[in-house]
């Protein structure tokens, strides 16, 4: 996009919003631009979301309390994911405040605001999910699907694609069982055998040697993150990196 065309989006944004005026969710002041979805800027500017430059483990990017040198960032690791699947997963920030009321807009209405989208296209940008070459969202569920109109990991998937003009698979992933929801309370183990046999891959030859990054809303446990990794890897995909907009504290 151009910065004419940014610009004179943004004041149409500002505009809309003084039309028609929307609360915040979380503090209830005005939302000032579209650009910013239902949260104010306020609550952004307050929201966990990660700069980039701390220290996390390499692996599932849980924020680590090691101080490490920059060079040396890429041999922290938490040692509760090894039994992971993926390469390497990144979120936007912590499942809270706007990044939270984000994730739950999202589960009703198909629609990311430029705001999101564009931190998600900064944390693709950044070392290790840079080296994706190809987006498969999370599929749901063809019942689930249904019943709520639209899957939500493919409505992210698209709104980075757009950013990142990385090639979207949208079809190559599938969940052939509709696995119960996971609840609080659920141990580790229990989560990974509940998605264990979920998913297939189709049209294997689009994702071999591939460096894929799979794209869905919220990382909890790791277990659908892994589960879907482990059939990419078996269908020939090189690596496979994981990408969601917030990163839960169970993690």
């Amino acid at each position: 996009m151009s910065l004419l065309s940014s610009t004179a989006s943004l004041a149409f944004d500002a505009a809309l919003a003084l039309i028609y005026p929307q609360p915040c969710v979380i503090c209830g002041a005005s939302v000032e631009s579209r650009y910013d979805g239902v949260a104010c800027s306020r609550c952004w500017d307050e929201a966990p979301i990660s700069r980039g430059d701390e220290t996390l483990c390499w692996k599932c990017g849980a924020l680590s309390l090691a101080q490490v040198k920059s060079d040396k960032r890429q041999t922290v690791r938490c040692g509760r994911c090894e039994t992971h699947d993926f390469t390497a997963a990144r979120a936007c920030g912590h499942y809270y405040g706007a990044l939270r009321a984000a994730v739950l807009e999202l589960k009703r209405r198909p629609h990311v605001a430029r705001r999101l989208a564009g931190l998600m296209y900064q944390t693709q940008q950044r070392e290790p999910l840079v080296a994706a070459d190809l987006i498969v969202p999370v599929p749901l569920h063809s019942a689930r699907e249904r019943e709520r109109g639209f899957n939500q990991a493919l409505v992210l998937a698209g709104a980075l694609q757009r950013l990142s003009h990385l090639p979207l698979a949208e079809h190559v992933l599938v969940r052939q069982i509709q696995t119960t929801m996971h609840r609080a309370g659920m141990d580790s183990r229990a989560r990974h055998q509940s998605v264990a046999n979920a998913f297939t891959v189709r049209q294997r030859a689009v994702i071999t040697g591939k460096r894929v990054l799979l794209v869905d809303d919220v990382l909890t446990s790791g277990a659908t993150a892994s589960a879907c990794s482990a059939k990419l890897k078996e269908a020939g995909a090189a690596q496979v990196f994981v990408l969601t907009i917030a990163r839960a504290a169970s993690t």
